[in-house]
């Protein structure tokens, strides 16, 4: 369902009277009834097969927050179990962003490659319970005997297969013996539960692709319903949270972590409706098509929703942050409006963003009347939200560049821009009046003409006369040019993983415009710094990229100044 603007407000299903989600809830007492010691400990684990998205953080800032909270411990550990699709550049990078957001794991660093050993040892013993056996079934085959959730699946022809013979299958296997495909291990449980993932699941499979820590060392590899909470167990992991895909698998969760744990010590799987947002897609399958296929400029691309892109795009973390508490953890799924997103995003740098003059699509505006050679100097806010940061000087002379959208020569009558005729103030300066303009063969506008009131600078006595326009300017000698790439939704349609067909098709054509030619006052040319954040004055909020050299200054448009949600949230 999509959750409307209101709920996503005030649903007061987020939190009780104590300001606790329903996870935390659970935490809470579970502590106070002493289980496991009294102990805290939660776990990320990612799979280090792709970047990190937005989803993703919702899980780990509820994972590492809920440890803070409470006093207790968050581990990191990467689901490293098919080393076909891994990567340690995928590893580094969820290290970075975790760090990004402002998470650290301290020492807990684990892989659960690194309890490959023990995995496999529970695996042997549960063949000689006669627990799990060899099947040399097709994929297919396998499939098409699970049967359906109304109807009981077929037991495998080799379910019934000597545990001597399992076990010098299982040995073998590892050893390399068996192509990829032809034999896996599975636990032997109950074909017709009506739970699908109790009938028979697969423990293990045969991969030939070296591991990127353990080399050639294993030829079988764990199924995340068998590592996972094996895992959780052998790093003393008290709560497994996860999003509500698994909760059927909560059961074959727990009949694993049984053949370990005890009454002194079990882990708990909790789990929450995951972050779906529209005119985005989270599926990392989908993500990774869009970067391989080049429709996008890599994992950092900041269209995606990737926490690297959105960080290039000039997200904060306390912005996200701020977006993933407004949305809270539930019970439902719901598809999360963008604009709330954006509306965190634009709150967090309205207060901490700098105040910078920058012309976007510039035309050359001179001032008749204002003495030839002359150049004096503006002071505007840095910042009004935060006045002690105080103000930074503009110089200010006879040519000044301002947006060609400024200008209109026949103007409707809502206009209150620079018209022939008409008076606009130029922000932080003087009032002008408009005399006329130059235009080139093809009709295209050149040069705006107007003449300036020498008595109405600002902050000066008696200069606040009010007219009804006010307009960002560039001193045009001192003006340094920069790039803007103008950033837009990805996707054309509001919930793209709903159409059926081609997900490719429903890409946004106009997601990315550049602009060359923009022109950006010497105060913030001086100042370029990657990553830095500013409010460019009646246009939005823009960063510094990454592609930025001293020859090549480049901005990204992080969002726009119209809050679309504020607005809805009024009416």
């Amino acid at each position: 369902m999509t959750m409307n603007k209101e709920q996503a407000i005030n649903n007061e299903e987020l939190t009780n009277e104590n300001g606790l989600n329903f996870i935390e809830q659970e935490i809470k007492d579970d502590l106070a009834k002493g289980k496991n010691g009294g102990r805290l400990n939660t776990r990320f684990p990612p799979e280090p097969n792709g970047y990190l998205h937005i989803g993703h953080a919702k899980a780990f800032i509820m994972d590492f927050g809920a440890a803070e909270k409470f006093g207790g411990t968050c581990n990191l550990r990467f689901d490293d179990t098919n080393p076909q699709k891994e990567d340690t550049e995928y590893v580094e990078a969820i290290k970075r962003d975790i760090h990004w957001l402002g998470y650290d794991w301290e020492d807990r660093l684990y892989y659960a490659s690194d309890y490959f050993p023990q995995l496999y040892d529970l695996a042997v013993r549960l063949i000689k319970e006669g627990k799990a056996y060899v099947d040399e079934q097709t994929s297919e085959q396998i499939a098409a005997q699970k049967g359906t959730p109304t109807q009981p699946g077929q037991n495998s022809p080799f379910r019934d297969r000597p545990i001597e013979e399992n076990l010098d299958l299982f040995e073998r296997m590892n050893k390399g013996e068996f192509d990829e495909g032809s034999m896996v291990l599975r636990a032997k449980i109950d074909m017709a539960n009506s739970n699908m993932h109790f009938r028979d699941p697969i423990m293990y499979r045969i991969i030939k692709t070296p591991h990127w820590r353990t080399g050639d060392k294993w030829k079988v590899y764990p199924m995340y319903d068998f590592a996972h909470g094996q895992s959780d167990y052998f790093e003393g992991v008290t709560h497994s949270i996860c999003t509500l895909e698994f909760v059927p698998h909560r059961p074959l969760y727990e009949y694993f972590v049984n053949e370990l744990a005890d009454e002194s010590y079990c882990p708990r799987q909790i789990e929450f409706n995951r972050l779906n947002l529209t005119y985005t897609v989270m599926s990392k399958r989908k993500l990774l098509q869009l970067v391989q296929e080049g429709l996008v400029s890599g994992w950092d691309d900041p269209r995606m929703p990737t926490l690297c892109g959105l960080r290039r795009r000039g997200y904060t973390p306390a912005a996200i942050k701020d977006f993933i508490n407004r949305i809270g953890y539930t019970k439902y799924e719901a598809l999360n409006h963008i604009e709330l997103l954006e509306h965190s995003i634009r709150e967090n740098l309205n207060k901490e963003a700098t105040r910078v003059s920058v012309v976007q699509n510039p035309v050359k505006l001179i001032l008749t009347n204002y003495p030839e050679g002359q150049t004096e100097e503006m002071f505007m806010d840095n910042n009004p939200e935060k006045p002690e940061e105080g103000k930074h000087g503009m110089p200010f002379s006879r040519e000044l560049w301002i947006e060609q959208e400024d200008f209109m020569e026949n103007p409707p009558k809502k206009f209150f821009r620079m018209t022939p005729g008409k008076e606009v103030r130029l922000k932080g300066a003087y009032i002008v009046k408009c005399t006329g303009c130059k235009k080139d063969n093809d009709g295209n506008i050149t040069e705006i003409y107007a003449e300036y009131d020498p008595e109405s600078k600002s902050g000066l006595p008696g200069a606040d006369r009010k007219v009804k326009g006010t307009l960002h300017w560039v001193n045009a000698a001192t003006a340094t040019d920069a790039e803007i790439r103008d950033y837009d939704r990805l996707f054309a349609v509001e919930n793209p993983s709903a159409h059926e067909g081609d997900f490719r098709e429903l890409l946004n054509p106009d997601s990315l415009k550049i602009r060359k030619n923009a022109k950006i006052e010497p105060w913030l040319a001086e100042r370029i710094k990657v990553g830095d954040n500013y409010q460019f004055q009646r246009l939005g909020y823009y960063t510094v990229d990454p592609d930025t050299t001293p020859d090549h200054i480049v901005f990204n448009k992080t969002i726009g100044l119209k809050d679309t949600w504020a607005k809805e949230m009024k009416k």
